[in-house]
């Protein structure tokens, strides 16, 4: 199966689902209505193609809402689940080897963390976007490398590429990173952790008129 031709752009809310399972495709669907535009099913729990039938699920909510569904680290679940590309990291497949994969028709994604020369690298290797981050401290990785405005900054002044930012990222701090040149602002706890998930999605989508 190949990805539909028409699909929405690489710009604001890049939703990354939690790895707990219980309530995701409620969060989901929460932050859809919110106005997210790209969703990441990240499970780290999940193995293999147990992970099929929620990531079916997913992709429905994602079609009806005209947005992306992106996978985590596996570009053997996006081929089966039809999903319209995959997220990168540094000890994922390489970017070449899954473009290889998938075609010239889904979205790669690649995070770059600190690191401007990553993303020229990841650019050239075929990454349709790439993620810059933590920005702000993390809870979700505390560890991270940061990646601070005058990156995104350069980044943006640079790449001809949609940009991401992720990490520690709030509405109520989300402004400055959008300023900074960010394309997209990836969060978690953000809309995970919020009382009210869909206001939380609705103000972060805000920021991109």
């Amino acid at each position: 199966m190949t990805a539909p031709a028409a699909r929405p752009g690489l710009r604001g809310l890049y939703f990354v689902t939690p790895d707990r399972a219980a309530g995701r495709i409620a969060l989901v669907a929460a932050a859809l209505r919110g106005g997210a535009r790209v969703v990441q099913y990240r499970d780290k729990s999940g193995t293999g193609m147990a992970r099929l039938p929620e990531t079916r699920e997913l992709l429905a909510l994602c079609r009806k809402a005209g947005a992306l569904l992106l996978i985590n680290d596996d570009v053997e679940l996006c081929l089966a689940a039809a999903a319209d590309g995959v997220h990168l990291g540094e000890d994922d497949a390489g970017i070449a080897e899954a473009r290889d994969q998938l075609g010239p028709n889904r979205v790669i994604g690649a995070s770059c963390y600190n690191d401007l020369d990553r993303a020229r690298r990841a650019i050239a290797a075929g990454a349709d976007y790439v993620a810059f981050g933590s920005v702000y401290p993390s809870p979700t990785k505390p560890a991270a490398r940061r990646a601070n405005p005058d990156l995104l900054r350069a980044a943006r002044a640079e790449l001809a590429v949609p940009i991401c930012a992720i990490g520690g990222i709030t509405p109520d701090n989300a402004a400055p990173v959008v300023a900074a040149g960010a394309d997209m602002v990836a969060v978690i706890q953000a809309i995970s952790e919020a009382p009210d998930p869909e206001t939380a999605a609705r103000a972060l989508q805000a920021l991109f008129p």
